[in-house]
């Protein structure tokens, strides 16, 4: 069976999203937003279009401060956020860096400053929130540069942090997934600092978009296939963006290997474009003799957790994810 889709191309029936799913979605529906293109990108004040950090801790025992670090040689600094519990000065934690979505080319670590306060409160750890260059203005490699640079800044600064150097969890979703994915194969072609584990959260990873998930995707949900022939046409530029041969710092589904990677937690959602690149993925890591747990939630559009975060199933997903991180950082010490 096919459908139309709202570019008027035929398109594969797509899978039915989870009642609670579909009713945040029909209410987004009513407000629709104007398509993204290169003109259009927003940029300045995104930082503002989400509350601040103090609001966001809420008067939980958590402090943080921003700071510059060193960014790839030769280019800028690279901003992060450092979150960690009130009076833990004299403790060494272990860590989680995230790095923010927005398909490589919108976002801003202040709006995933709930997911990772979140984490820093159930779990008593040291969070880094990583800002990276984004494209079209600094298209690939500036992105995956930044962040992996961010990570081994971590790292060798982790006695002042008050981090364990082999307690470091990277972790994002969508493009952040994405960038994470790609980080662990730097780390590991590059003889770098081993993290613990990489939380790929419906990662972006397939610059090719020819999965039959790519195509149901046409036109509904929070990540449309437009917007993703967007993201990739802005980081790879027009001739590469699509082909086989893309780097696979950029798309890691274009790795060749996929051995000797850190433990990998993969989620998708069941109703989503990227759901056969991911689950893809973690089958390509099984087949080297990796660890990759995956979750595939059933009727779940593309950030699910974030858009819905009350629904069930994102509860699900929460208690999933932060049993995986528990058992992570436990098997470090």
């Amino acid at each position: 069976m096919t459908v139309t889709t709202a570019t008027g191309r035929p398109a594969l029936a797509p899978v039915p999203f989870d009642p609670e799913v579909r009713a945040v979605l029909d209410e987004l529906a009513r407000n629709p937003q104007p398509p993204l293109t290169r003109a259009t990108l927003p940029r300045e004040g995104t930082e503002r279009m989400f509350p601040d950090n103090d609001t966001v801790i809420a008067g939980r025992d958590i402090e943080w401060e921003d700071r510059g670090i060193p960014g790839p040689v030769g280019s800028p600094d690279i901003e992060i956020t450092v979150f960690r519990p009130r009076g833990s000065s004299d403790e060494i934690l272990p860590a989680f860096v995230n790095i923010h979505g927005g398909g490589m080319i919108v976002g801003h670590r202040t709006w995933e400053t709930g997911r990772v306060v979140d984490i820093v409160a159930e779990h008593r750890v040291v969070a880094v929130n990583i800002e990276y260059r984004l494209a079209p203005e600094h298209p690939f490699p500036a992105g995956v540069e930044d962040c992996y640079a961010g990570f081994v800044w971590v790292h060798e600064n982790a006695a002042e942090l008050g981090v364990d150097q082999d307690r470091i969890i990277v972790g994002g979703g969508s493009a952040g997934g994405g960038l994470t994915a790609a980080v662990a194969l730097l780390a590991r072609d590059r003889r770098g600092p081993v993290m613990a584990g990489q939380l790929l959260l419906c990662p972006m990873i397939d610059n090719t978009n020819t999965t039959v998930s790519s195509r149901q995707y046409d036109g509904i949900g929070t990540w449309q296939r437009e917007m993703n022939l967007l993201a990739w046409s802005c980081v790879l530029g027009d001739d590469l963006a699509f082909r086989d041969d893309a780097p696979a710092y950029a798309a890691p589904t274009r790795a060749a290997d996929l051995s000797g990677l850190p433990p990998a937690y993969i989620e998708v959602g069941e109703a989503e474009m990227f759901r056969d690149e991911d689950t893809d993925y973690a089958r390509r890591i099984w087949a080297t003799g990796g660890q990759a747990e995956l979750h595939v939630w059933g009727g779940g559009a593309h950030g699910f957790d974030m858009y819905m975060p009350d629904a069930e199933i994102s509860r699900a997903a929460l208690a999933a994810r932060a049993s995986w991180l528990r058992r992570v950082w436990s098997a470090a010490r």
